[in-house]
């Protein structure tokens, strides 16, 4: 299958799953790219990968087995040794007498077959193969060893190291430095990160916690304790991620940032490191930013409809500001890359002020703030506008100063786009003003203000529908008659098919129960939620003049302005969340 990349999207023609343009768009960017046409085929959503693969097993003539539905024992998978596993993309997971089941990733890979078939004649077994997916591959693959059996052997290998030293050494200091210094540290820091990076966290917490050290991820917003590490390792796991950063080793008084940049699967991974000094020890915080992965649409972050309208218009003006609020983790910075990648053309020249840069947009000019030099927000801001810039982005508005250069390069014919901690989009307005903006000169400069929030996917594998209590059920239906005229008609007609029915789905949300793909927790990956601000010349007036605006305001139902709560709760009614989420993000 692997050499004749059109057989499968021939098959795909024929069973109607892709059409004539797809097929020639997809052989023509397998040209183009040199990519596989399956990874096209999965990225960009046109088929499922284990739906595929069950295809390519119908063509290969072989079974098919999903093993992110199997439970494999220790014994079964370790017939086949992880070497060759890893090797030629094969996995043992299950044995019946004699007969050994293997899942294979690739049944055109002669030399696998050749590997496996004689491993199995050497034990007196015989082979039956069928196909997998990648991620059925990757899962099994990680069954090998988890996290804490890898960590687990890094720290017996350095228990008995720390035992030789100290019958070399006598003094406690001379053993603690050669102990440190003798340690495989590096390798538990190693897998740290690779198993981070491969359960797809967005940040990892090292942390002193009571007699022992403390390593959690955060998926999905949510912070998982993955593995506990005795406390006599903390410091040096501190001082392998501080070399790692080209941070000062001996400094233990005051924070320190760097970054780390590593490769894992052909990927760049980059790692913004934060130490914080605590009472006894320090903390470690990294988050993990994936620079190889191509600029995300504003799709794909989860805005539609009205919202999305109003923001492609906004960031699309010549000259003006667009802004985006939120907390700290609401994914303002990824909302402004997917932004700047709409706005990033040839004729344009896009110059950024970022703390720290996180994304690197190809053909832009991206500046890091160094505050300790002198070079803050305001201070780039003054040079940017001597560089000739058709678009400014600017990582935040932090205070007044910046707040009125940032007006200053919108009513000289810039295009600024920036971000605020504010929790709403109306409470942007007065914050600014706040920071002793002037009314009248925020109304001729501001175009829109998108507030989010991120809420976690129902995963779509174990989705099922859940009853809700009378309480929620009310709190819904009060947001829904609230909005419900100036909504289209087609989110009109879900309204009417659940909440506000009397009929069977009547009360119906959606939760996931948790499966292995999305680790028993129910869900997977995120979204936006958003409330989107039009400033026009309606509100325009209202600013200018000091008028007071809230949520009920008549401007903003004739924009038909949607809350956050609003929307969450339009998310949860179409299945990609549920409920419960959204309440957990949202507080009135």
């Amino acid at each position: 299958m692997e050499n004749n990349k059109q057989d499968i999207l021939t098959v795909l023609l024929e069973r109607k799953i892709i059409n004539e343009n797809q097929l020639l768009e997809l052989r023509n960017s397998v040209l183009a790219s040199g990519a596989k046409a399956e990874d096209l085929l999965i990225s960009r959503k046109v088929i499922d990968a284990e739906k595929l693969a069950e295809i390519k097993a119908k063509v290969w003539g072989i079974g098919y087995v999903n093993l992110l539905e199997k439970t494999i024992t220790k014994d079964v998978l370790n017939i086949i040794s992880f070497e060759v596993a890893e090797n030629y993309k094969v996995i043992c997971f299950n044995k019946d007498d004699n007969l050994i089941e293997v899942g294979i990733l690739d049944y055109g890979n002669l030399k696998a077959i050749e590997a496996v078939n004689f491993l199995a004649a050497e034990n007196n077994l015989q082979v039956k193969y069928y196909l997998i997916s990648q991620e059925s591959f990757n899962k099994a693959l990680d069954l090998y060893q988890t996290l804490s059996e890898e960590v687990e052997v890094a720290l017996k290998a350095r228990a008995e190291e720390a035992e030789a030293v100290k019958e070399k050494i006598g003094t406690k200091e001379e053993r603690t430095d050669e102990i440190t210094k003798a340690a495989p540290i590096s390798k538990i820091v190693s897998v740290i990160l690779k198993h981070a990076v491969e359960g797809k966290a967005s940040d990892i917490h090292i942390e002193p916690y009571k007699n022992e050290s403390r390593v959690r991820y955060r998926i999905d917003g949510i912070l998982h304790t993955s593995l506990i590490l005795p406390l006599s390792a903390h410091n040096s796991i501190v001082a392998r991620v501080k070399v790692l950063a080209n941070l000062k080793l001996d400094e233990t008084r005051v924070p320190q940032d760097g970054r780390i940049r590593l490769a894992f699967d052909q990927k760049r991974i980059d790692f913004r490191v934060s130490i914080l000094p605590l009472i006894e020890a320090e903390k470690v915080v990294m988050r993990i930013l994936d620079v190889s992965k191509g600029a995300p649409k504003l799709e794909d972050l989860g805005y539609e409809g009205r919202n999305l309208a109003v923001i492609n218009k906004n960031i699309q003006r010549s000259d003006g500001m667009f802004l985006i609020t939120g907390p700290t983790g609401s994914g303002k910075s990824t909302t402004l890359f997917a932004a700047m990648t709409i706005l990033n053309e040839e004729g344009v020249n896009i110059s950024t002020l970022e703390d720290p840069v996180e994304y690197f947009l190809e053909g832009a000019n991206q500046s890091q703030i160094r505050e300790e030099v002198g070079f803050t927000f305001a201070t780039g801001l003054r040079a940017l506008l001597r560089q000739d810039p058709d678009i400014i982005m600017v990582g935040e508005i932090r205070d007044g100063e910046t707040a009125e250069l940032a007006i200053h390069a919108a009513l000289t014919g810039h295009m600024v786009l920036s971000t605020l901690h504010t929790n709403d989009a109306i409470g942007t307005i007065p914050r600014l003003i706040d920071m002793h903006v002037e009314p009248f000169l925020l109304a001729s400069t501001l175009n829109g203000i998108l507030a989010q929030r991120l809420v976690r996917r129902v995963c779509n594998f174990c989705k099922i529908e859940e009853e809700i209590s009378q309480d929620v059920h009310d709190d819904i239906a009060e947001e829904i008659k609230k909005i419900y005229d100036i909504v289209d008609d087609k989110i009109k007609k879900l309204f009417d098919e659940t909440i506000l029915s009397e009929g069977p789905k009547s009360k119906k949300l959606y939760k996931g129960k948790g499966c292995t793909r999305c680790g028993n927790t129910g869900y997977k990956g995120r979204l936006s939620i958003a409330e989107v601000l039009d400033v026009d010349d309606e509100l325009k007036s209202i600013i200018a003049n000091g008028k007071e605006l809230n949520y009920k305001s008549e401007v903003l139902k004739k924009q038909k302005f949607i809350t956050l709560k609003q929307d969450g709760i339009i998310r949860a009614l179409q299945g990609v969340t549920s409920i419960e989420e959204v309440l957990r993000v949202i507080s009135d």
